[in-house]
C-alpha cells in the first residue's frame, strides 16, 4: 500500500507541475507577443474539454492498438517520474540499477507514439512515426553515453564503486561535489540537455508533430481522452526530463526534509527549463537527416570524449 501511495502521489505531484509549467509558458510567450496570456487553470480545462469529447477512431485504424499506445506511454511516463523522485528523496532505499530502468521507461512513451501513429492508419502520422522512430535511434546513443559519465566518476571512488543507483549518485555528489563541476560533467550535461530536447520533441527536434508540415503528425489521428492522455504525458515528461538531468549532473535533491532544499531543486529546475527555452527560441527545426548527423557524429563522438576524460579523472 505504502508503494501505491508513493506512485499515485509522484505522479500526480509530477502532472500537476507539469500542467503549471505548460501555463507558464504558455504565459510568457503570450506576453511576449502583447497578448494576455491563458488564465492559470487553462490546461486543467483544456484536459477536462478533451474528456468529455468523443473519441473518433478512423476507419483504417486498427482499434486496440491505437487506443492502447496512449495509456502504455502516460503509464511508462509516470512510472519513471516515480522511480526518479523517490530516488532523490530517500536516496538510500533505491533500486540497485535505477538508472537502466529510467532510460528504458523513459523510451516507451516515443515507442507508444510510434506504434499508436502506425496503427492510426493515416499517412500524415506515419511520417510523423518514422521521424520519431528515426528521432529515437539517433539521440539513444549519446543519452546512454552520457548517463555513464556520472557512472564512472564515481565507480573512481573507492567507497562508492561503480553503480546504476541514482539514489547513490546523490548522495555521491552530496560528499563529492556536482558531476557539473567537471571537464566531464559539463560535456556529458550539454549532450544529455540536447537529447532530453529531442526526447521532449521540442524545437529543433519537433519533427514528429511539425504542425506547419504534417497538420500534428504522430498525433494527428487522436481526440479525446485519448488526446487527453497524450498531453498529460508530456506534461509528465516536461518534469521528469529535467529533473533526470539534475538527478545526473546537478547533485539532485540535497535534503528532502529542507525547505531550502526544495527550493533550490525548484531552482535548478528552472535553470534547465531556460536553457531548453533559449534552445527551442534560437533554433530553426532540422531536418530529420541533419538531426540524425547532430546525434551520430557530434554529441556521440562528445559524449565518448566526456566518458574517456571521466575514466581519466577530468
Amino acid at each position: 500500500m505504502e508503494t501505491i501511495g508513493v506512485f499515485c502521489a509522484t505522479s500526480v505531484g509530477t502532472l500537476v507541475a507539469g500542467l503549471l509549467w505548460s501555463w507558464v509558458d504558455r504565459k510568457v510567450t503570450a506576453r511576449v507577443q502583447y497578448r494576455v496570456g491563458p488564465p492559470l487553470l487553462q490546461p486543467v480545462y483544456d484536459i477536462a474539454k478533451l474528456l468529455t469529447k468523443e473519441t473518433l477512431v478512423p476507419a483504417r485504424a486498427r482499434g486496440r492498438g491505437f487506443l492502447m499506445a496512449p495509456v502504455v506511454g502516460f503509464a511508462a511516463a509516470a512510472v519513471a517520474a516515480t522511480v526518479l523522485w523517490y530516488a532523490n528523496v530517500r536516496p538510500g532505499e533505491g533500486l540497485v540499477g535505477d538508472l537502466i530502468v529510467v532510460i528504458y521507461l523513459l523510451t516507451i512513451p516515443a515507442i507508444a507514439g510510434i506504434y499508436g501513429a502506425m496503427a492510426s492508419g493515416s499517412p500524415h502520422a506515419a511520417i510523423g512515426a518514422s521521424r520519431e522512430m528515426k528521432l529515437l535511434l539517433a539521440y539513444e546513443l549519446p543519452l546512454v553515453l552520457s548517463a555513464l559519465v556520472p557512472v564512472l566518476r564515481m565507480g573512481l571512488n573507492p567507497q562508492y564503486g561503480p553503480t546504476f543507483s541514482l539514489g547513490s549518485m546523490v548522495e555521491f555528489q552530496h560528499a563529492a561535489g556536482w558531476t557539473l563541476w567537471s571537464v566531464s560533467g559539463v560535456l556529458a550535461m550539454v549532450v544529455g540537455l540536447l537529447c532530453v530536447q529531442a526526447k521532449l520533441t521540442l524545437v529543433p527536434f519537433d519533427l514528429p508533430e511539425a504542425e506547419t508540415e504534417l497538420m500534428g503528425g504522430a498525433v494527428l489521428e487522436y481526440s479525446g481522452p485519448p488526446l487527453a492522455l497524450l498531453r498529460l504525458t508530456r506534461a509528465i515528461l516536461v518534469i521528469t526530463g529535467p529533473l533526470y538531468l539534475i538527478t545526473l549532473f546537478l547533485g539532485g535533491l540535497s535534503d528532502a526534509s529542507s525547505g531550502w532544499a526544495w527550493l533550490a531543486l525548484a531552482g535548478k529546475y528552472v535553470v534547465v527549463l531556460v536553457l531548453t527555452t533559449l534552445i527551442r527560441n534560437t533554433n530553426p527545426r532540422l531536418r530529420i537527416d541533419q538531426a540524425v548527423r547532430l546525434f551520430w557524429f557530434g554529441l556521440a563522438p562528445v559524449a565518448a570524449l566526456a566518458l574517456v576524460l571521466a575514466g581519466l579523472g577530468y
